[in-house]
């Protein structure tokens, strides 16, 4: 498609100056800080913290602290709701609605500055992905992003929903006549709208080439969404009619295929390879996380279109971006962001040209939308260089949960269920941990997905591993803790995946994480599961 070569052309340049300056990584560093105090020095919050324009990066690190949401919370929303002085100089696009596993929503500025640094990571990677997978060229692309729900869409712009936003305009405008799905689909009146008028127009288009989203588990969803809606998705294809589902978008459009809808009709909406590869023939690349947690459901979206290449995804979030995918590796998007690295555990702050191979560390952005030195909760391992630039691995979120003082990581709930040999139909969805696992006292819940005829031997297994750790043994020994409990059930994933949206995180948004803490009671459905004893003969049942 012509398109595509436009946008190729066009990104070309953010790719050259990717590639050619590896080897600077540092002076590149140093200049990104010089530009952003130059945005940010001045405002209400750099002013209580002393920062001035044309510090030295020794100087910002040494006076300016570590920080989380919470710190520029009061800020922001004085600034989105009231119209104060915000982060930065830089104009503010929108404020993006964003989610954590254990908050609401939270809004981050937008700022020109910022989208600016976002396109500086997204053209070397779109270029990449050209060179990797030429059969990109030749079919639309559907690219996701978060999906807002249904509560805040009124209030939202029309830009919220569409990953090319993250681009300049005139990027955004060849970018766009390459899509398989218009950007209006955003404008419909709830969350399941807009996703059967995705799914509408990706069953029309048979080109389709490429499929970005990000959690690979909203990818399964949606094929299990077609598969559900899948009559009323025939009637609007034959028709070209949307019926009730788009009323009162301007100008809706809608495909119209009577060859997908014949497809559709005789489809017993089974998940199968052999339908999907019928349905998109020409599905080049599917591209998704898949390290940590999301591991194991990228391999089963991987599995339910195998046409498909597949590239896991940078570490990428909301308040920015860390790695891109780039000539095989997660290499540092060292073009975009002010990126130190801290010791999670002895709070150890380094820049990226004083990382070593094999540590294990959190990112601290400076960002354009006016951040500083924010914290993301996210562990990552030194695995490398590209040419003078760190290569990292995602290897999940980086917190502790310490109901009693057990101080349990994720890494090692990772490598006591990566010990277990799990029957090949049951897959880890996550760990909780809750206030009440039975008897009154706090403890941890295995939730897994699939059938499994003896929960609590794998429970028991993992619990033998948990005990290695010195912490989590002595709250057991002291009776402080319940052992952990092993709750099986095929439809888990949505379970956990609905917990996520009930406790307001964003669809689209949302990671498969190996550790949670649930607060206060169970959900309802979780406490009639654990009211059946994990025990080898018995299995949990609604």
């Amino acid at each position: 498609m012509f398109g595509h070569r436009l946008l190729k052309l066009a990104t070309g340049s953010g790719e050259r100056r990717f590639a050619s300056s590896r080897q600077s990584l540092q002076q590149v560093q140093r200049e990104n800080l010089s530009r952003l105090l130059s945005q940010v020095a001045g405002t209400p919050m750099a002013q209580q913290t002393g920062l001035l324009a044309g510090m030295s990066w020794e100087k910002f690190t040494s006076t300016q602290p570590v920080t989380d949401y919470d710190h520029w919370r009061q800020a922001i929303e004085g600034q989105r709701t009231l119209g104060e002085q915000g982060l930065s100089r830089s104009p503010v696009s929108r404020f993006q609605p964003t989610s954590g596993s254990t908050s609401a929503i939270k809004w981050v500025p937008y700022t020109k500055q910022f989208l600016g640094e976002l396109d500086n990571a997204i053209s070397p990677w779109v270029v990449d992905l050209y060179r990797q997978f030429p059969r990109l060229l030749k079919g639309r692309h559907y690219w996701s992003m978060s999906w807002v729900p249904t509560s805040l869409r009124e209030s939202m712009s029309e830009e919220i929903n569409d990953d090319l936003q993250l681009m300049s305009l005139g990027k955004r405008l060849l970018a766009g006549a390459t899509q398989a799905v218009p950007q209006n689909v955003s404008l419909a009146r709830t969350s399941d709208d807009s996703l059967f008028a995705t799914l509408a127009w990706l069953a029309a288009d048979p080109s389709l080439s490429m499929m970005s989203i990000w959690s690979p588990t909203f990818g399964l969803g949606m094929l299990k969404d077609m598969a559900r809606w899948r009559e009323e998705l025939a009637d609007v294809l034959a028709s070209g009619q949307w019926g009730q589902r788009m009323a009162g978008v301007k100008n809706p459009g809608c495909p119209k295929s009577p060859k997908a809808a014949a497809m559709l009709r005789e489809w017993d909406g089974a998940l199968n390879p052999d339908f999907f590869r019928a349905l998109w023939p020409s599905l080049a690349l599917v591209s998704a996380w898949d390290t940590a947690a999301s591991g194991p459901w990228a391999k089963q979206l991987h599995e339910l279109l195998p046409q498909a290449s597949f590239q896991g995804k940078g570490l990428w979030a909301t308040e920015g971006v860390v790695t891109i995918p780039y000539q095989g590796r997660h290499t540092l998007a060292y073009q975009s962001h002010v990126y130190e690295f801290q010791n999670p555990d002895d709070g150890c702050v380094y820049a990226p040209w004083e990382l070593e191979i094999g540590q294990e560390v959190m990112p601290l952005l400076s960002t354009g939308s006016g951040l500083l030195r924010y914290r993301l909760k996210d562990l990552v391992r030194v695995d490398g260089f590209n040419q003078g630039v760190p290569v990292l691995t995602f290897l999940g979120r980086a917190g502790t949960t310490d109901l009693v003082g057990e101080k349990l990581t994720a890494p090692a709930l990772d490598t006591a269920i990566a010990s277990l040999s799990l029957p090949d139909a049951v897959t880890p969805v996550c760990t909780v941990a809750v206030d009440d696992a039975g008897q009154g006292k706090p403890g941890y819940l295995l939730l897994l997905e699939g059938q499994a005829d003896r929960p609590g031997t794998i429970a028991e297994k993992v619990e033998d591993q948990l005990q290695q750790h010195f912490h989590y043994q002595l709250a057991r020994n002291l009776g402080q803790l319940e052992p952990l409990r092993c709750v099986v059930h095929p439809g888990m994933r949505e379970r956990y995946l609905q917990q996520c949206r009930e406790r307001g995180m964003i669809e689209g948004n949302i990671k498969m994480e190996s550790l949670q803490y649930w607060p206060g009671p169970l959900p309802s459905w979780l406490s009639a599961l654990t009211k059946v004893p994990a025990v080898a003969d018995r299995e949990p049942a609604l």
